[in-house]
C-alpha cells in the first residue's frame, strides 16, 4: 500500500521480459489509475491488481498491454454470489479474477468457463492466522484442480488484519493439477513465474515493505 506506486514503477521498469504483472487488492488509489495505464502501455505489460475508488471501496482491475481497461468491477460482498463479469478475454487468452475473499466463491462463479488459462487472486492485508493461511491456500488448490487452470495470488503486508496486531503476507501459484509452483509465507520479495515452464525466480532487490 504505497502513496506513489514506488514498487510498481520499479518492477515494471526492471523486468522487460515479463508479460503480466499481478499486484494485491487495494494497491493503488483511483487517482493513480491513469499512471498505471500509461505505464502498462509504455512497457507493453498487462496489469492485474485491485484499487480503491473515490469512496475508498475496493474494486477489481485488469489493464491490457495497450493501456486499455478490460475489467473494472466492484468487490463482491461476502454474503452474495460472485459478481460478474469475473472473466475477460485478451489477445486470445481468457483470464479469471477473484478479489480477496471472493476465492471462496470461485468454484460457483467460474465453473461455466472451460477455457480459462489463468485466474488471479489479489489479496488484501494478508492472513490473520496460520489456520487462515492453510484454508486460503487449500481453497486455491481446490479451484485449480477442479477447473484445471493455473491460479496465482498475492497479498500486501504493511497493515495488521482487522486491527489484530499483525498479518501474514502470502503469495502462491498452483498449476492446473493443484501442484504448487510456489507457496510463500512471510516473504515479500517479488517473484517472476514462468507459467509454461513452472519455474520461479525470486528477486532479491525487491523494495522492503512500508
Amino acid at each position: 500500500m504505497e502513496q506513489h506506486l514506488e514498487q510498481f514503477i520499479q518492477d515494471i521498469n526492471a523486468n522487460p521480459t515479463v508479460d503480466l504483472i499481478l499486484y494485491p487488492e487495494g494497491y493503488c488509489q483511483v487517482t493513480h489509475l491513469d499512471e498505471v495505464k500509461q505505464l502498462a502501455k509504455r512497457f507493453q505489460k498487462s496489469v492485474v491488481m485491485g484499487y480503491r475508488n473515490e469512496q475508498n471501496v475496493d474494486r477489481a482491475l485488469i489493464i491490457n498491454k495497450r493501456g486499455e481497461t478490460l475489467l473494472d468491477r466492484a468487490k463482491t460482498p461476502e454474503t452474495m454470489p460472485l459478481f460478474m463479469p469475473s472473466t475477460i478475454e485478451d489477445d486470445g487468452h481468457r483470464y479469471g479474477y477473484v478479489l480477496c475473499r471472493e476465492i471462496f466463491m470461485g468454484l460457483d462463479g467460474l465453473k461455466s468457463e472451460e477455457d480459462i488459462q489463468l485466474i488471479f487472486n489479489p489479496i488484501g492485508v494478508g492472513m490473520f492466522s496460520e489456520e487462515q493461511y492453510a484454508d486460503w491456500s487449500d481453497e486455491a488448490k481446490k479451484i485449480a484442480m477442479q477447473q484445471r487452470f493455473i491460479i496465482l495470488g498475492t497479498s500486501h503486508a504493511d497493515r495488521s488484519y482487522r486491527n489484530c496486531g499483525f498479518s501474514i503476507p502470502m503469495a502462491y501459484c498452483f498449476d492446473k493439477t493443484g501442484e504448487p509452483v510456489f507457496l510463500s509465507k512471510n516473504d515479500t520479495r517479488t517473484r517472476i513465474v514462468d507459467t509454461e515452464a513452472k519455474t520461479v525466480v525470486v528477486l532479491e532487490d525487491s523494495l522492503p515493505c512500508h
